[in-house]
């Protein structure tokens, strides 16, 4: 069995968690910045790096301590390494060549995009692969066949927004407050999803990929002629429409075990029951996180580590943080992509 250290700082949330390869998560400590941005209406990625930097260390105590060990129990050493705010990247992940440096343990640099779709796995043993996977949060939209660890096959990605900035811009809108998934899934469900015309962009389009910037426009232009709650409960059903179909798309192409969504927008009820009917039309499984494990933790990139560990994939000490890291960098390059594809 090995006890993986595993820290998280790619946004607004700093984490630190020991996690076994046999799934148990011994402990796990994570400082949020709400509060911090929310004068703001979303993250400022200086406010977040310099949070990151005075949590950290304490963080990592906090955790060795919870779990009854030391940094010499330790088998590896897990950060995530990318994409997302360099400066908060830079912190976890500087912190972890640190502890292995002095501890003389391995490092494991960890796509934050692989913790996520790896994540369901911690909680669910029998997800095997190959799965299809709806990877849905504030930076990302995709859908990915998941091969293997390491091992990943981009079948969509959103050609401008994705779904869940999608949801923080409408939040900002209708003065919701922050942060902005939670904000407009309990005005939804005040609202009437079928009071206020929105548009379900590419809905039935034989190209494969999402787009939620015009959906972002429109809820922009009737903000003030409806009800907000219904605006939200509109705005939320059009981004189910939009998942529901391109997941359905996808999943004509794939042989797979199981449907899985992650990311933060799983953690959403309406489009995890939407997902899991869908799942149970095509005969497949469906299995997403628990809600904790769906928002930024350490706890998805130990696991992720202890799985790129017990398949060999260290990485040397002069690893790079990175700002944009597709788990899949030889797919095609989509319209309006540009590098976050």
């Amino acid at each position: 069995m090995a006890l993986i250290l595993g820290l998280e700082s790619s946004c607004d949330e700093t984490a630190a968690a020991l996690v076994t390869s046999d799934r148990q998560i011994l402990a796990h400590k994570l400082a949020g910045q709400e509060a911090a941005h929310r004068p703001y209406g979303g993250v400022v990625p200086e406010i977040a790096a310099r949070a990151h930097v005075e949590v950290m260390s304490p963080l990592v105590e906090a955790a060795l301590a919870e779990a009854g060990v030391t940094l010499a129990d330790v088998d590896a050493i897990a950060a995530t390494a990318g994409p997302g705010l360099i400066g908060g990247v830079m912190v976890g992940l500087v912190t972890a060549k640190a502890l292995a440096l002095a501890s003389n343990k391995p490092l494991v640099a960890v796509n934050h995009l692989e913790g996520h779709g790896l994540s369901p796995r911690l909680t669910d043993p029998d997800l095997a692969f190959p799965y299809l996977l709806l990877l849905v949060s504030g930076g990302h939209c995709q859908l990915l066949l998941v091969e293997g660890v390491g091992a990943y096959r981009r079948l969509a990605t959103t050609i401008d927004d994705a779904a869940g900035e999608a949801f923080d811009k409408t939040a900002k809108l209708l003065g919701l407050g922050f942060p902005g998934g939670p904000a407009v899934e309990k005005a939804a469900a005040q609202g009437n999803p079928r009071a206020v015309p929105l548009p379900r962009p590419l809905l039935g389009s034989p190209e494969p990929h999402f787009s939620f910037a015009g959906l972002k426009s429109a809820v922009a232009r009737v903000v003030g002629l409806y009800d907000a709650e219904d605006i939200a409960a509109s705005f939320q059903q059009a981004v189910v429409d939009c998942l529901l179909d391109r997941t359905r798309r996808a999943l004509q192409s794939v042989d797979v075990t199981a449907l899985v969504v992650a990311g933060g927008v799983a953690a959403n009820g309406s489009v995890r029951v939407a997902l899991s009917g869908l799942a149970a039309e095509h005969g497949l499984r469906f299995v997403a996180p628990p809600l904790w494990l769906c928002t930024d933790n350490a706890a998805m990139i130990g696991w992720a580590g202890a799985e790129r560990f017990a398949a060999g994939l260290t990485d040397p000490l002069d690893f790079p943080a990175r700002p944009r890291w597709p788990l899949d960098p030889g797919a095609e390059k989509v319209r309006g992509a540009g590098v976050k594809a």
